[in-house]
């Protein structure tokens, strides 16, 4: 996983970089903006428009300058504009800009509005005037700057961090005054603002790009805060033993189901099989037993007495993993179902929709749940769980101290999936696309989490591995379909996709 660090700290990993390896600063300016030339020509490739530079007169404008110099040699039409007003340069961008008039480069000099040029729409402006030691909102004729850029109706790039958006939102921050970058190219770690989102919007897509920082004393810093990625994922991935048999990977229970609403048991128990699990039982009301029965003919189906809804009290004794929730719907029988389950079994249980809700309407049941159970609520069922929140630090921080203060693992879904652990950890997912926010979505999530839980993963891993799985293969149902036509059949449909992948 990568860490997620504010901006002292990533100074701090830049310093001790140039002592170590050693290297000079502008040296390290001159890797970090080739690589990210190299990232962006690929991306700008078939757009034959002006190449529009805009420098603040710190290092993230030095990087900006190298950048341009990069497309001049590509014989790219380039215009380098440096914002100017009063403040003094960093030697790493004089020396750049040195080089750039001593081959007879003209850079313009923005003092007002007045001096904004023109840009058209087949153009691409690159955003590089303020970097990550922002500490508050950007005034004065910059800020008016931005919102002409915003204006405009070219594709935007930022270098490192949009201009105008703090790393960590710590601050208020005016809104109107950051860049809305369609792409952003971030030195080497993602950042915080990049992942929430009243911030995240800004960033648009973004890219890491790795720059030859010392990893070794990236690990050392600390912070609460990662960044799920692929190498991670293998690291923690089990790979099937030969002599393995259905008995090795769990007997998972997924509890789903009323009227009208089977589907959501379906989908669950499908993404369940498809994740690998051993063996599935489904318990289900007797609506929903010809339905499953026909539909997942490879989970074992139970029929509850009750005909609409789930009603019997169920022997947990026998399974590894339990998963309740898609579906139930909030009726008093669930509501005693539910309470007796967290009473008889002591193993992390997995909690989804109508089950989250019975316990934001039934606070004293958040006591009864086992300690390292899994909770995948969205948004809004969060903020019935706890309460609401005006800003993300905030909900960020009520997330994390839920999951501390109860033992309990809590996936909050959503645009980078934020894993709250008890040890004080929020992880973030790097899967996922918009298309993914479509009815059935989280059953399927559940299932899997369920899948996972059987086969002997702690819940950590087990979160860890189904976000990202999940995620994973919306991005490759994605690619199939498109995002406005992808549904909760898609991502079971290329669950198997993803697992191929590692």
């Amino acid at each position: 996983m990568l860490p997620i660090l504010n901006a002292e700290q990533i100074k701090k990993i830049d310093s001790h970089t140039i002592l170590k390896e050693p290297i000079t600063s502008i040296d390290l300016m001159e890797r970090a903006a080739t690589n990210c030339y190299e990232k962006i020509s690929k991306k700008i490739k078939n757009k034959n428009g002006v190449i529009h530079i805009f420098c603040g007169l710190g290092n993230n404008g030095g990087d900006g300058l190298v950048i341009a110099k990069k497309f001049l040699e590509e014989k790219r039409d380039v215009c380098i504009y440096k914002l100017y007003w009063g403040q003094k340069p960093s030697n790493d961008f004089e020396l750049n800009e040195k080089r750039l008039v001593s081959i007879d480069v003209l850079i313009k000099v923005i003092e007002s509005t007045s001096d904004f040029p023109k840009i058209k729409k087949n153009d691409i402006v690159i955003d590089a005037i303020w970097g990550i030691g922002l500490s508050r909102s950007i005034e004065n004729f910059a800020a008016d700057i931005i919102a002409l850029i915003n204006q405009s109706k070219a594709l935007i790039i930022s270098i490192d961090t949009p201009s105008g958006l703090p790393v960590t939102p710590n601050f208020e921050i005016d809104q109107e005054t950051i860049v809305k970058a369609n792409y952003t190219y971030t030195f080497h770690l993602p950042k915080l603002s990049f992942l929430l989102p009243q911030t995240g919007n800004y960033a648009g897509d973004f890219t890491i790009v790795p720059i030859g920082l010392d990893n070794d004393f990236i690990k050392e810093q600390k912070t609460d805060h990662f960044y799920i990625d692929k190498n991670y994922i293998n690291e923690i991935i089990k790979k099937r033993q030969k002599f393995s048999h259905k008995g090795s990977y769990g007997h998972a229970l997924i509890v789903a189901g009323s009227m009208g609403k089977i589907g959501a048991a379906v989908l669950a128990a499908k993404s369940c099989l498809k994740s690998g699990v051993g063996l599935l039982s489904v318990h289900t009301p007797e609506c929903g037993y010809d339905i499953l029965q026909k539909s997942v003919p490879e989970a074992m189906v139970i029929r509850d007495s009750g005909k609409s809804y789930i009603e019997d009290i169920i022997d947990l004794n026998r399974y590894s993993s339990i998963g309740i929730g898609p579906g139930i719907d909030q009726k008093d029988q669930t509501e005693l179902l539910l309470s007796s389950m967290l009473d008889q079994y002591n193993k992390p249980i997995v909690i989804d929709a109508d089950a989250i809700n019975i316990i934001s309407q039934n606070k004293d049941l958040i006591n009864k749940i086992p300690k390292y159970s899994i909770l995948s609520p969205h948004p809004g069922e969060f903020k019935r769980l706890v309460d609401d929140f005006e800003r993300d630090m905030d909900r960020l921080e009520s997330l994390r101290q839920f999951s501390i203060n109860h033992s309990l693992y809590v996936i909050l879904k959503g645009a980078h999936t934020a894993i709250a652990c008890p040890n004080g950890k929020v992880l973030f997912n790097s899967t996922g696309n918009p298309g993914m926010a479509t009815a059935g979505s989280g059953d399927v999530l559940t299932g899997i989490i369920t899948s996972f839980l059987s086969q002997g993963y702690d819940s950590e891993d087990a979160s860890v591995l189904s976000v990202y799985f999940h995620g994973l293969s919306g991005d490759i149902s994605k690619e199939k379909v498109g995002e406005l036509s992808l549904n909760a059949s898609d991502l079971l449909s290329n669950i198997s996709e993803a697992f191929k992948l590692f």
